[in-house]
């Protein structure tokens, strides 16, 4: 998306807060700190200043790649792990997402470092008019001269008013993209580099979901449920938020057939194929004339 000048201060402090709640959430991740609870604080840290999630938190362990939400109940102790934490923060529909990688299990230090230089590289490269596929280049000669491979099928993305995912895909290799970047275009860039195959598959269990249709569901308990769904402003919600308000058979129903319906997507959790160990570094950036500005840039 294309931002307008007048719109560029929604934008620079949605970034501000994603950065922030993204270093808030690092110093949480240490062992025996509960998932949940991680998640839960730093979503709550992103409202307290002064903005709401742009997605749920996300913690993703290991060979886990992304989009790993827990549920209400979910039990998980940070241990040895390696650990993908995921935020963003919304500002009257200005969008930002942020990435890190925390190593607890002490013995993936360079697999967190091709990531992170990775994501510098194209950073260091990203300007109006430089091609994707020139981005990707960037980004996937960083990972495997660590020895590593660039997850393929995982992309960087477009933002817009509302949405996290848009065009353009910023690729994670050189996919030969002549689409040139345009000035005051904002994207998110991602790399994910892992010790497995390069190649992520959907598991099962979602628990991250988003409104993708204004169509009306058919039976009154779900409209009721469709409703609270409808006030997250087509954001990307966690399945637990809804069981704050409503009994769990009725959530599960109710998603269930919103989704049978095409009214609600699910994004469950991205499984390395080869059981590989993924890291993941990311940052959203607004690409300028002659370079870009990082609008998540930490405060530390």
């Amino acid at each position: 998306m294309i931002i307008e000048e007048s719109n560029l201060q929604n934008w620079r402090k949605a970034g501000r807060i994603s950065a922030a709640a993204l270093d808030y959430g690092k110093k949480l991740i240490r062992k025996g700190s509960p998932l949940l609870e991680v998640c839960d604080a730093v979503d709550a840290k992103i409202v307290e200043l002064g903005a709401k999630p742009s997605f749920p938190s996300q913690i993703s362990l290991d060979h886990v790649a992304a989009h790993y939400c827990p549920a209400a109940d979910d039990r998980t102790i940070l241990d040895a792990q390696v650990c993908k934490l995921d935020v963003g923060a919304c500002v009257n529909g200005a969008m930002g997402d942020n990435a890190a990688t925390v190593d607890l299990s002490g013995n993936r230090s360079e697999l967190v470092a091709a990531a992170e230089k990775a994501l510098a590289a194209a950073i260091e490269v990203v300007k109006a008019g430089i091609t994707l596929g020139e981005v990707g280049r960037a980004i996937q000669e960083e990972i495997t001269a660590y020895g590593f491979s660039p997850i393929r099928n995982l992309s960087g993305h477009g933002l817009g008013k509302f949405e996290i995912h848009t065009k353009p895909t910023v690729p994670n290799f050189d996919n030969s993209d002549k689409t040139v970047l345009q000035e005051n275009e904002v994207i998110a860039i991602e790399p994910f580099a892992t010790t497995g195959k390069g190649v992520i598959y959907e598991s099962s269990n979602a628990e991250v979901f988003m409104q993708a249709s204004d169509r009306q569901a058919r039976d009154a308990s779900v409209r009721k449920i469709l409703e609270k769904i409808r006030s997250y402003e087509k954001l990307p919600f966690a399945k637990r938020w809804l069981l704050k308000e409503f009994p769990p058979v009725k959530v599960a129903l109710a998603l269930k057939i919103l989704e049978q319906q095409g009214i609600v997507q699910s994004f469950p959790p991205l499984i390395e194929e080869a059981r590989g160990i993924v890291s993941q570094s990311e940052k959203t950036v607004l690409v300028k004339k002659y370079g870009c500005e990082v609008l998540t840039q930490s405060p530390d």
